[in-house]
């Protein structure tokens, strides 16, 4: 007996949030239909905004952030962001060294490290710098190189050269794409290379995602999966990731809701 589509498209779902696509030859065989059955199938779940076909398959559907200004990037899901980031700063301890990488999801990390003793900020992100100088009262250290306007953040090989010297306990970066196939990726290839410098010369790499972000892969490579010694995420993170997650060995963290 055949598979029902509402069947079909649970497996599809799943395989794409997995994956971060699909293609039709596979699913074929998955199932057991054909490859006309599936293309009917993603036709439909393109209707639904669910995916966005290409050729052979299918991947996940997402909308580009990389154009937008800071700070309507900074507006987005910001209830879910500061419930990560202040996840991400219950895990500083005393004494600790740490990197905040650029962009809007790691921001508010300093606002929770209020009764932190002793701790160092890194990092090259202009607007964690800012609110760095109005919240903490810790040591700030500025990584400098030229200035990308979008990001508001300092890029480049004087940024590098700069991190090559020095070495922390905990890095914290954002993601803005988790998948199996192709591990985790940023919409911006400049900081993706700062990042993964960061993680270089961190103890702890520590990732920032909310759950839309898994089975996506955007622009710009950052490591493998596996590198990321911490996942924190939002309590909507799929079973399917969470058993993937537990199999490679990479702990995640279910930040509370505020």
């Amino acid at each position: 007996m055949s598979l029902s589509f509402e069947d079909r498209k649970k497996t599809i779902l799943k395989t794409l949030e997995r994956d971060g696509k699909v293609q039709v030859r596979e699913l074929a065989e998955i199932l057991q239909v054909s490859g006309e059955t599936i293309r009917r199938d993603l036709d439909k779940l393109e209707k639904e905004g669910m995916l966005r076909k290409v050729y052979g398959g299918a991947v996940k559907e997402k909308t580009s952030s990389w154009d937008k200004p800071f700070e309507q990037r900074a507006a987005m899901n910001e209830k879910e962001k500061r419930s990560l980031c202040k996840a991400a700063a219950e895990l500083v301890e005393d004494g600790d060294s740490i990197m905040i990488g650029y962009g809007t999801t790691t921001l508010e990390i300093v606002r929770f490290l209020a009764d932190k003793q002793n701790v160092t900020i890194i990092t090259q992100s202009i607007p964690v710098l800012l609110l760095a100088l109005e919240v903490f009262k810790g040591r700030i250290i500025f990584i400098g190189g030229e200035v990308e306007r979008v990001q508001k953040s300092a890029v480049g090989p004087l940024a590098e050269r700069m991190l090559e010297r020095l070495k922390t306990n905990k890095v914290f970066i954002s993601a803005s794409g988790i998948s199996m196939s192709d591990g985790i990726t940023d919409y911006d290839l400049d900081g993706a290379n700062i990042s993964r410098k960061m993680m270089e010369r961190a103890e702890e790499v520590i990732v920032l995602a909310d759950h839309t972000k898994f089975g996506k892969t955007d622009f710009a490579y950052i490591c493998p999966l596996v590198d990321a010694s911490m996942i924190i995420t939002d309590k909507s993170c799929s079973e399917e990731w969470k058993k993937i997650l537990a199999e490679k060995e990479i702990e995640l963290l279910i930040a509370e809701d505020m």
